[in-house]
């Protein structure tokens, strides 16, 4: 993967995807201070360096039918790198959880699962997780609610303070 040298124009346009992936290119070139043409060849490149890994829409969770986040803080008892790694496969598997962090510290894993309903989420913990191989305890901390929920990393276009992305506004 070819590394580009990020200049003030490609951290304006990486800032402004990221806070609209479905910006036009001409936007997001007008954003930028250059034409098209240039700009969607700095997508592309962008995209090919990996500093673009891919594109989504943002869901709403509860319209869908899902009421219940959960970040699940989980130990296990072996960190031998193979159990690890196999803890980490089978998460892969399960389209529950939504993020898989591994931890420094207390707890080696934390998950962040959505369900339907506080039954579906303990359906979930007694069937799966805690009978995981070597799932050694699960602590739970279901969340009241949002107050901000951003994609990404800042990004500083110009000097040390990172640009404000485009208002985005999540559905309630």
């Amino acid at each position: 993967m070819q590394r580009v040298k990020l200049d003030r124009i490609d951290r304006q346009i990486l800032s402004d995807l990221q806070g609209d992936g479905r910006m036009t290119n001409v936007d997001l070139a007008q954003r930028a201070g250059i034409s098209a043409p240039p700009c969607l060849r700095r997508v592309r490149a962008l995209e090919q360096a990996g500093y673009i890994k891919g594109y989504h829409a943002q869901l709403d969770p509860a319209t869908l039918g899902f009421t219940v986040t959960v970040f699940a803080h989980v130990g296990l008892n072996s960190q031998a790198e193979a159990d690890l790694t196999a803890f980490e496969g089978l998460v892969k598997d399960w389209p529950e959880v939504r993020e898989c962090h591994m931890l420094a510290g207390e707890t080696d894993f934390l998950l962040k699962i959505v369900a339907k309903d506080w039954d579906a989420y303990q359906k979930f913990v007694t069937e799966r997780l805690t009978a995981a191989p070597k799932v050694a305890n699960v602590k739970s901390a279901m969340t009241i609610r949002s107050a901000k929920l951003l994609p990404g990393v800042p990004i500083a276009v110009d000097g040390d303070k990172p640009a404000q992305p485009p208002l985005v506004v999540p559905a309630q």
